[in-house]
């Protein structure tokens, strides 16, 4: 059940970020890159920011290294460009999600969180904690949203994944 579950939030990723960033498009690239009350600065930088932590997990989860640092990184000036990388990333999340093993989500993942200290957490934790931090700033930037003339679309689970 747990695969299963996980293989419905990768999907609601997907649709979730597709609706946000066609949100996002119709702002002007001085809305979405204005400097706003928010940890991550801007629409921009919180699009960025989604993006960077999903790399760094999905290095972890293939066995790779890699830090939490820069996680304000702009990774891609372009709007156009990082849409782009979004679409590229989500279809990496769907095809992990896709080969997702009991045996995988019952081991525990080594790793150096930001503040340079070496953890080693289950993976079905760290797994959920992917599809966590992505609402939770897809949240924000739908906050930011509000404060613009476009109106923020619903992300409400349910109806996303909906048919």
């Amino acid at each position: 059940m747990l695969i299963q579950h996980f293989q419905l939030l990768a999907r609601y990723n997907t649709l979730a970020n597709r609706k946000l960033y066609d949100a996002c498009a119709q702002l002007s690239e001085t809305e979405r890159t204005r400097i706003r009350p928010a940890f991550f600065k801007s629409i921009h930088g919180t699009l960025n920011h989604i993006l960077v932590g999903d790399r760094i997990w999905q290095t972890r989860f293939t066995g790779g290294t890699i830090p939490s640092t820069g996680l304000d990184a702009i990774l891609y000036e372009s709007f156009e460009e990082l849409r782009h990388a979004r679409i590229a990333e989500d279809e990496r999340i769907e095809a992990f999600a896709a080969d997702l093993t009991d045996e995988f989500l019952g081991q525990s993942i080594s790793y150096i969180n930001n503040q340079g200290r070496h953890l080693n957490d289950p993976a079905a934790l760290l797994v959920a904690h992917l599809f966590n931090h992505q609402t939770h700033h897809r949240g924000q930037i739908h906050d930011l949203l509000t404060q613009t003339e476009v109106a923020p679309p619903s992300l409400d689970m349910h109806r996303v994944i909906r048919p």
